[in-house]
Protein backbone atom coordinates (compact mmCIF):
# COMPACT_ATOMS: atom_id res chain seq x y z
CA UNK A 1 0.00 0.00 0.00
CA UNK A 2 2.69 2.49 1.00
CA UNK A 3 4.62 1.65 -2.69
CA UNK A 4 1.51 1.53 -4.66
CA UNK A 5 0.50 5.21 -2.63
CA UNK A 6 4.14 6.73 -3.53
CA UNK A 7 4.52 7.98 -0.37
CA UNK A 8 7.77 9.97 0.48
CA UNK A 9 7.85 9.26 3.89
CA UNK A 10 6.54 6.67 6.37
CA UNK A 11 5.80 7.69 9.95
CA UNK A 12 5.23 4.26 12.33
CA UNK A 13 5.75 3.77 16.20
CA UNK A 14 7.94 1.44 17.63
CA UNK A 15 6.36 -0.31 20.82
CA UNK A 16 8.72 -0.43 24.06
CA UNK A 17 7.28 -3.72 25.42
CA UNK A 18 8.14 -5.14 22.31
CA UNK A 19 11.94 -4.35 22.42
CA UNK A 20 12.38 -4.20 26.42
CA UNK A 21 9.22 -7.20 27.75
CA UNK A 22 9.43 -5.97 30.96
CA UNK A 23 10.67 -2.06 30.36
CA UNK A 24 13.79 -2.57 31.19
CA UNK A 25 17.31 -2.90 29.59
CA UNK A 26 18.35 -6.11 30.37
CA UNK A 27 16.13 -8.24 29.10
CA UNK A 28 16.17 -6.83 24.86
CA UNK A 29 13.44 -9.10 22.82
CA UNK A 30 15.75 -9.96 19.60
CA UNK A 31 12.21 -10.93 17.92
CA UNK A 32 11.14 -7.50 18.58
CA UNK A 33 14.14 -5.90 17.42
CA UNK A 34 14.15 -8.44 14.02
CA UNK A 35 10.22 -6.78 13.57
CA UNK A 36 11.30 -3.48 13.14
CA UNK A 37 14.90 -4.04 11.22
CA UNK A 38 12.67 -5.88 8.74
CA UNK A 39 10.19 -3.23 8.25
CA UNK A 40 12.71 -0.71 7.91
CA UNK A 41 14.98 -2.20 5.54
CA UNK A 42 11.30 -2.78 3.31
CA UNK A 43 10.84 0.49 3.20
CA UNK A 44 14.45 1.76 2.15
CA UNK A 45 14.15 -1.12 -0.43
CA UNK A 46 10.56 0.94 -1.51
CA UNK A 47 12.99 4.41 -1.59
CA UNK A 48 10.58 5.47 1.76
CA UNK A 49 12.39 7.30 4.36
CA UNK A 50 10.93 5.34 7.81
CA UNK A 51 9.96 8.28 10.56
CA UNK A 52 9.89 6.45 13.85
CA UNK A 53 7.96 7.53 16.98
CA UNK A 54 9.62 6.17 20.36
CA UNK A 55 6.92 6.55 22.30
CA UNK A 56 3.15 6.72 21.44
CA UNK A 57 0.96 6.12 24.38
CA UNK A 58 1.89 2.37 25.69
CA UNK A 59 4.04 1.98 28.73
CA UNK A 60 5.23 -1.36 30.06
CA UNK A 61 3.16 -2.13 32.37
CA UNK A 62 5.58 -2.82 35.15
CA UNK A 63 6.93 0.93 34.79
CA UNK A 64 3.17 1.75 35.40
CA UNK A 65 3.53 -0.42 38.44
CA UNK A 66 6.05 1.48 39.52
CA UNK A 67 4.39 5.11 39.35
CA UNK A 68 4.65 5.77 35.80
CA UNK A 69 5.55 9.10 34.32
CA UNK A 70 4.76 10.63 38.28
CA UNK A 71 8.12 8.78 38.55
CA UNK A 72 11.41 10.87 37.78
CA UNK A 73 13.31 7.17 37.55
CA UNK A 74 11.33 7.12 34.21
CA UNK A 75 13.60 9.42 32.76
CA UNK A 76 16.45 6.96 32.96
CA UNK A 77 14.23 4.19 31.48
CA UNK A 78 13.37 5.83 28.69
CA UNK A 79 16.88 6.79 28.19
CA UNK A 80 17.79 3.19 28.15
CA UNK A 81 15.07 2.11 25.72
CA UNK A 82 16.36 5.31 23.40
CA UNK A 83 19.40 3.95 23.31
CA UNK A 84 18.50 0.21 22.37
CA UNK A 85 16.49 2.15 19.52
CA UNK A 86 19.17 4.27 18.09
CA UNK A 87 21.88 1.21 18.38
CA UNK A 88 19.40 -1.24 16.27
CA UNK A 89 17.96 1.55 14.19
CA UNK A 90 19.63 4.41 13.86
CA UNK A 91 22.03 3.12 10.85
CA UNK A 92 18.84 3.36 8.32
CA UNK A 93 15.98 5.89 10.70
CA UNK A 94 17.14 9.19 9.83
CA UNK A 95 13.76 10.91 11.41
CA UNK A 96 13.09 10.68 14.99
CA UNK A 97 10.75 11.86 17.45
CA UNK A 98 10.61 11.06 20.98
CA UNK A 99 6.83 11.20 22.16
CA UNK A 100 3.53 11.42 20.54
CA UNK A 101 1.38 14.01 21.89
CA UNK A 102 2.63 14.68 25.92
CA UNK A 103 -0.80 16.32 26.24
CA UNK A 104 -2.38 12.81 26.08
CA UNK A 105 0.06 11.31 27.72
CA UNK A 106 -0.19 13.24 30.42
CA UNK A 107 -3.54 15.15 30.93
CA UNK A 108 -6.07 12.04 29.41
CA UNK A 109 -4.18 8.92 31.53
CA UNK A 110 -3.43 10.53 34.75
CA UNK A 111 -5.88 13.94 35.06
CA UNK A 112 -8.94 11.93 33.47
CA UNK A 113 -9.87 9.10 33.23
CA UNK A 114 -9.59 8.70 29.32
CA UNK A 115 -6.12 7.20 28.12
CA UNK A 116 -4.84 3.98 29.93
CA UNK A 117 -3.97 4.34 33.02
CA UNK A 118 -7.00 6.65 33.97
CA UNK A 119 -5.97 7.81 37.31
CA UNK A 120 -8.60 10.32 37.29
CA UNK A 121 -6.45 12.45 39.70
CA UNK A 122 -7.01 16.22 38.33
CA UNK A 123 -4.98 19.35 38.77
CA UNK A 124 -1.38 17.28 40.47
CA UNK A 125 -0.57 14.12 38.77
CA UNK A 126 -0.43 15.37 35.37
CA UNK A 127 1.65 17.84 35.44
CA UNK A 128 4.70 15.69 37.33
CA UNK A 129 4.04 13.85 34.32
CA UNK A 130 4.65 16.64 31.53
CA UNK A 131 7.96 17.53 33.97
CA UNK A 132 9.40 13.92 33.69
CA UNK A 133 8.52 13.61 30.14
CA UNK A 134 10.48 17.00 29.16
CA UNK A 135 13.04 15.76 31.26
CA UNK A 136 12.94 12.19 29.65
CA UNK A 137 12.66 13.92 26.44
CA UNK A 138 15.74 16.31 26.79
CA UNK A 139 18.09 13.26 27.74
CA UNK A 140 17.02 11.50 24.58
CA UNK A 141 17.98 13.78 22.31
CA UNK A 142 21.22 14.67 24.32
CA UNK A 143 22.10 10.97 23.83
CA UNK A 144 21.58 11.04 20.29
CA UNK A 145 23.24 14.27 19.46
CA UNK A 146 26.35 13.53 21.76
CA UNK A 147 26.72 9.54 20.78
CA UNK A 148 24.85 9.07 17.78
CA UNK A 149 24.33 11.98 15.40
CA UNK A 150 28.12 12.21 14.33
CA UNK A 151 27.89 8.64 12.26
CA UNK A 152 24.28 8.97 11.31
CA UNK A 153 23.64 11.69 10.61
CA UNK A 154 19.41 11.94 11.39
CA UNK A 155 17.03 14.67 12.75
CA UNK A 156 15.12 13.88 16.28
CA UNK A 157 12.31 16.11 17.23
CA UNK A 158 8.66 15.85 19.69
CA UNK A 159 5.27 15.63 18.02
CA UNK A 160 2.63 17.63 20.53
CA UNK A 161 -0.82 18.10 19.38
CA UNK A 162 -3.71 20.91 19.62
CA UNK A 163 -7.03 21.98 18.24
CA UNK A 164 -6.87 25.37 17.13
CA UNK A 165 -8.16 27.65 19.74
CA UNK A 166 -10.37 30.19 17.89
CA UNK A 167 -12.00 33.15 19.90
CA UNK A 168 -16.04 32.65 19.99
CA UNK A 169 -16.02 36.73 19.32
CA UNK A 170 -13.83 39.74 18.08
CA UNK A 171 -14.07 40.84 22.15
CA UNK A 172 -10.19 41.00 23.88
CA UNK A 173 -11.57 38.81 26.37
CA UNK A 174 -11.96 35.69 23.98
CA UNK A 175 -8.82 36.57 22.64
CA UNK A 176 -7.20 36.23 25.59
CA UNK A 177 -8.95 32.64 26.29
CA UNK A 178 -7.29 32.08 23.00
CA UNK A 179 -4.00 32.68 23.57
CA UNK A 180 -4.41 30.53 27.45
CA UNK A 181 -5.48 27.75 25.58
CA UNK A 182 -2.59 27.60 23.13
CA UNK A 183 0.09 28.07 26.18
CA UNK A 184 -1.51 25.53 28.06
CA UNK A 185 -1.93 22.75 25.27
CA UNK A 186 1.22 23.82 23.41
CA UNK A 187 3.10 25.79 25.18
CA UNK A 188 3.17 23.65 28.69
CA UNK A 189 5.37 21.24 26.47
CA UNK A 190 6.52 23.91 23.47
CA UNK A 191 7.74 26.29 25.62
CA UNK A 192 10.68 24.59 27.19
CA UNK A 193 11.49 23.28 23.64
CA UNK A 194 11.36 25.71 21.59
CA UNK A 195 11.27 29.16 23.28
CA UNK A 196 14.26 31.93 23.58
CA UNK A 197 14.19 31.58 27.49
CA UNK A 198 12.99 28.30 28.27
CA UNK A 199 10.88 26.61 30.88
CA UNK A 200 6.92 26.86 31.27
CA UNK A 201 4.62 29.20 30.13
CA UNK A 202 4.83 32.53 32.38
CA UNK A 203 1.20 32.91 32.00
CA UNK A 204 0.67 29.39 33.10
CA UNK A 205 3.08 29.09 35.97
CA UNK A 206 1.49 32.51 37.63
CA UNK A 207 -2.00 30.89 37.09
CA UNK A 208 -1.16 27.65 38.43
CA UNK A 209 1.01 29.11 41.23
CA UNK A 210 -1.93 31.56 42.17
CA UNK A 211 -4.71 29.04 41.88
CA UNK A 212 -2.48 26.55 44.36
CA UNK A 213 -2.38 29.19 46.92
CA UNK A 214 -6.00 30.03 46.50
CA UNK A 215 -6.41 26.40 46.95
CA UNK A 216 -4.18 25.68 50.39
CA UNK A 217 -1.26 24.31 48.29
CA UNK A 218 2.14 24.99 49.89
CA UNK A 219 3.90 24.98 46.98
CA UNK A 220 2.53 25.43 43.14
CA UNK A 221 1.46 22.05 41.61
CA UNK A 222 3.50 22.74 38.44
CA UNK A 223 6.73 21.36 39.40
CA UNK A 224 9.54 24.20 38.85
CA UNK A 225 12.74 23.36 36.84
CA UNK A 226 16.20 24.50 38.17
CA UNK A 227 18.17 26.46 36.06
CA UNK A 228 20.34 23.53 34.33
CA UNK A 229 16.94 21.86 33.91
CA UNK A 230 15.70 24.79 31.95
CA UNK A 231 19.08 25.14 29.50
CA UNK A 232 19.37 21.08 29.18
CA UNK A 233 15.90 21.56 27.82
CA UNK A 234 15.80 24.21 25.51
CA UNK A 235 16.46 23.82 22.10
CA UNK A 236 16.01 19.74 22.03
CA UNK A 237 13.87 19.53 18.83
CA UNK A 238 15.47 19.72 15.25
CA UNK A 239 11.80 20.55 14.55
CA UNK A 240 8.23 20.85 15.48
CA UNK A 241 5.53 18.03 15.28
CA UNK A 242 2.40 19.03 15.16
CA UNK A 243 -0.82 16.53 15.00
CA UNK A 244 -4.28 18.41 14.30
CA UNK A 245 -7.36 17.88 13.36
CA UNK A 246 -10.18 20.55 13.86
CA UNK A 247 -10.71 23.62 15.72
CA UNK A 248 -12.97 24.79 19.06
CA UNK A 249 -14.01 27.74 19.83
CA UNK A 250 -12.89 29.22 23.11
CA UNK A 251 -14.24 32.04 25.82
CA UNK A 252 -12.83 32.71 29.07
CA UNK A 253 -14.32 30.61 32.29
CA UNK A 254 -16.43 32.59 34.50
CA UNK A 255 -19.69 32.37 36.69
CA UNK A 256 -21.50 32.01 33.92
CA UNK A 257 -20.03 29.53 31.40
CA UNK A 258 -18.30 27.07 33.97
CA UNK A 259 -18.91 23.45 32.22
CA UNK A 260 -18.21 20.85 34.78
CA UNK A 261 -14.20 22.01 35.61
CA UNK A 262 -13.44 20.19 38.66
CA UNK A 263 -11.20 22.51 41.11
CA UNK A 264 -8.03 21.92 40.88
CA UNK A 265 -7.68 20.73 37.31
CA UNK A 266 -6.04 21.39 33.91
CA UNK A 267 -9.34 22.70 32.32
CA UNK A 268 -9.58 25.04 35.67
CA UNK A 269 -6.26 26.29 35.31
CA UNK A 270 -6.62 26.75 32.22
CA UNK A 271 -9.68 29.15 32.29
CA UNK A 272 -11.36 28.43 28.98
CA UNK A 273 -14.69 26.99 28.18
CA UNK A 274 -14.69 25.20 24.67
CA UNK A 275 -17.87 24.95 22.03
CA UNK A 276 -17.88 24.31 18.50
CA UNK A 277 -19.72 26.33 15.53
CA UNK A 278 -23.02 24.26 14.58
CA UNK A 279 -22.20 25.21 10.92
CA UNK A 280 -19.06 23.28 11.08
CA UNK A 281 -19.41 20.01 9.08
CA UNK A 282 -18.62 17.07 11.21
CA UNK A 283 -16.34 13.68 10.73
CA UNK A 284 -17.55 11.02 12.72
CA UNK A 285 -15.82 11.50 15.37
CA UNK A 286 -18.00 14.13 17.95
CA UNK A 287 -14.74 15.77 18.38
CA UNK A 288 -13.74 16.35 14.63
CA UNK A 289 -15.42 19.65 12.55
CA UNK A 290 -14.19 20.62 9.64
CA UNK A 291 -12.40 23.90 9.81
CA UNK A 292 -9.62 24.21 7.52
CA UNK A 293 -8.63 28.04 8.50
CA UNK A 294 -7.64 26.51 11.84
CA UNK A 295 -4.97 24.71 10.37
CA UNK A 296 -3.78 28.08 8.55
CA UNK A 297 -4.27 29.62 11.79
CA UNK A 298 -2.39 27.02 13.85
CA UNK A 299 1.09 27.27 11.58
CA UNK A 300 0.78 30.83 11.43
CA UNK A 301 0.47 30.81 15.58
CA UNK A 302 3.98 28.57 15.36
CA UNK A 303 5.37 30.61 13.32
CA UNK A 304 5.56 33.40 15.15
CA UNK A 305 5.46 31.94 18.38
CA UNK A 306 8.68 29.92 18.30
CA UNK A 307 10.53 31.93 15.64
CA UNK A 308 9.47 29.86 12.68
CA UNK A 309 10.66 26.41 12.99
CA UNK A 310 10.89 23.92 10.74
CA UNK A 311 7.44 22.13 11.04
CA UNK A 312 5.77 18.56 9.88
CA UNK A 313 2.11 18.36 10.30
CA UNK A 314 2.49 14.84 11.70
CA UNK A 315 -0.63 13.79 11.76
CA UNK A 316 -4.07 15.41 10.40
CA UNK A 317 -7.01 13.23 9.12
CA UNK A 318 -10.62 12.41 8.96
CA UNK A 319 -13.38 10.23 10.32
CA UNK A 320 -16.71 8.72 8.35
CA UNK A 321 -18.39 5.42 9.42
CA UNK A 322 -16.87 3.16 6.46
CA UNK A 323 -17.59 2.91 2.86
CA UNK A 324 -14.70 3.67 -0.37
CA UNK A 325 -16.79 6.35 -1.79
CA UNK A 326 -15.61 8.40 0.91
CA UNK A 327 -16.03 12.15 -0.60
CA UNK A 328 -16.17 13.85 3.02
CA UNK A 329 -12.27 12.50 3.24
CA UNK A 330 -11.24 13.57 0.10
CA UNK A 331 -12.48 17.22 0.78
CA UNK A 332 -11.36 17.29 3.70
CA UNK A 333 -7.39 16.78 2.39
CA UNK A 334 -7.86 19.08 -0.20
CA UNK A 335 -9.31 21.93 2.15
CA UNK A 336 -6.83 21.55 4.59
CA UNK A 337 -3.83 20.95 2.33
CA UNK A 338 -5.35 24.23 0.83
CA UNK A 339 -4.92 25.50 4.62
CA UNK A 340 -1.13 24.51 4.78
CA UNK A 341 -0.20 25.71 1.05
CA UNK A 342 -1.65 28.97 2.31
CA UNK A 343 0.78 28.92 5.49
CA UNK A 344 3.87 28.28 3.66
CA UNK A 345 2.90 31.19 1.51
CA UNK A 346 2.65 33.38 4.38
CA UNK A 347 6.32 32.09 5.11
CA UNK A 348 5.55 29.20 7.60
CA UNK A 349 8.78 26.74 7.54
CA UNK A 350 6.18 23.47 6.93
CA UNK A 351 8.18 20.93 5.65
CA UNK A 352 6.14 17.79 5.26
CA UNK A 353 2.58 16.94 5.91
CA UNK A 354 1.43 13.18 7.30
CA UNK A 355 -1.76 12.16 7.12
CA UNK A 356 -3.52 9.78 9.45
CA UNK A 357 -3.95 7.45 8.76
CA UNK A 358 -3.30 4.50 5.85
CA UNK A 359 -5.67 2.36 6.52
CA UNK A 360 -8.64 1.84 8.99
CA UNK A 361 -8.00 0.82 12.68
CA UNK A 362 -8.87 -0.24 15.80
CA UNK A 363 -8.89 3.67 16.93
CA UNK A 364 -8.43 3.58 20.63
CA UNK A 365 -11.95 3.69 22.65
CA UNK A 366 -13.61 4.38 19.32
CA UNK A 367 -13.00 1.16 18.16
CA UNK A 368 -13.74 0.13 14.65
CA UNK A 369 -16.82 2.20 14.51
CA UNK A 370 -14.77 5.31 13.04
CA UNK A 371 -12.38 4.80 10.26
CA UNK A 372 -10.11 6.84 9.22
CA UNK A 373 -8.06 5.00 6.36
CA UNK A 374 -7.25 6.15 3.12
CA UNK A 375 -7.82 2.13 2.83
CA UNK A 376 -10.41 0.54 3.10
CA UNK A 377 -10.12 -3.00 5.86
CA UNK A 378 -12.65 -5.58 5.74
CA UNK A 379 -12.42 -6.65 9.50
CA UNK A 380 -14.85 -9.35 8.97
CA UNK A 381 -12.47 -11.52 6.81
CA UNK A 382 -9.55 -13.33 8.64
CA UNK A 383 -7.26 -11.58 5.58
CA UNK A 384 -8.22 -8.19 6.74
CA UNK A 385 -8.56 -7.65 2.78
CA UNK A 386 -7.82 -3.78 2.00
CA UNK A 387 -9.23 -1.61 -0.96
CA UNK A 388 -8.11 1.43 -2.13
CA UNK A 389 -10.75 4.49 -0.90
CA UNK A 390 -11.80 7.43 -3.35
CA UNK A 391 -9.52 9.16 -0.86
CA UNK A 392 -6.41 6.92 -1.34
CA UNK A 393 -6.67 7.73 -5.09
CA UNK A 394 -6.75 11.68 -4.67
CA UNK A 395 -4.01 11.27 -2.51
CA UNK A 396 -1.45 9.46 -4.86
CA UNK A 397 -2.41 11.91 -7.14
CA UNK A 398 -1.39 14.58 -4.93
CA UNK A 399 1.69 13.11 -4.21
CA UNK A 400 2.33 12.28 -8.14
CA UNK A 401 1.67 15.56 -9.38
CA UNK A 402 1.97 18.11 -5.97
CA UNK A 403 -1.16 19.71 -7.21
CA UNK A 404 -4.61 19.63 -5.58
CA UNK A 405 -7.60 19.09 -8.10
CA UNK A 406 -11.37 19.55 -6.57
CA UNK A 407 -12.63 18.04 -10.02
CA UNK A 408 -10.87 14.56 -9.27
CA UNK A 409 -13.10 12.46 -7.43
CA UNK A 410 -12.42 9.06 -9.11
CA UNK A 411 -14.08 5.64 -8.28
CA UNK A 412 -12.78 3.76 -5.39
CA UNK A 413 -10.92 0.00 -6.00
CA UNK A 414 -14.02 -2.32 -6.18
CA UNK A 415 -14.59 -4.03 -2.84
CA UNK A 416 -16.55 -7.47 -2.57
CA UNK A 417 -17.41 -7.73 0.86
CA UNK A 418 -15.59 -11.34 2.60
CA UNK A 419 -17.48 -14.80 1.97
CA UNK A 420 -16.00 -17.66 3.96
CA UNK A 421 -12.01 -17.73 3.96
CA UNK A 422 -11.87 -16.48 0.37
CA UNK A 423 -8.62 -14.47 0.59
CA UNK A 424 -9.07 -11.48 -1.66
CA UNK A 425 -5.71 -9.61 -0.89
CA UNK A 426 -3.90 -8.82 -3.57
CA UNK A 427 -0.90 -7.92 -1.23
CA UNK A 428 -0.26 -8.11 2.41
CA UNK A 429 2.19 -6.89 4.82
CA UNK A 430 2.63 -6.98 8.56
CA UNK A 431 2.52 -3.38 9.74
CA UNK A 432 3.06 -1.69 13.22
CA UNK A 433 0.62 -0.53 15.66
CA UNK A 434 0.61 3.14 14.23
CA UNK A 435 0.58 3.98 10.37
CA UNK A 436 1.19 6.98 8.53
CA UNK A 437 2.63 8.42 5.03
CA UNK A 438 3.96 11.76 4.23
CA UNK A 439 3.64 13.86 0.88
CA UNK A 440 6.67 16.47 0.78
CA UNK A 441 4.53 19.44 -0.22
CA UNK A 442 6.18 21.86 -3.38
CA UNK A 443 3.77 24.80 -4.59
Amino acid sequence: MVKEMGVHVYRFSLSWTRILPTGIINNVNKAGIRYYSDLIDELIRANVTPMVTLYHWDLPQRLQEMGGWTNPEMISYFEDYARVAFEQFGDRVKIWTTFNEPWHVCEQAYGQDYMAPSYDFPGIPSYLCGHNLLKAHAEAVHLYRNRFLPTQNGKIGITVDTSWQEPKTDSDEDKEASEMGMQFYIGWFCHPIFSNNGNYPQLMIDRIDALSKQQGFPRSRLPKFTLEEIDRIKGTSDFFGINTYTTVLVQKNDRNNTIGHRVPSFQHDMNTVESKDPVWPRGASVWLHVVPFGMYKLLNWIRKEYDNPPVYVTENGYSDYGGTKDIGRVNYYNSYLEAVLDAIEDGCNVKGYIAWSLMDSYEWKAGFTEKFGLYHVDFKNPNRTRVQKTSAKVFARIIRTNKIDWDYQPEPEVFIPSSGNRNLCQVSYTLSLVLFFVALLVR
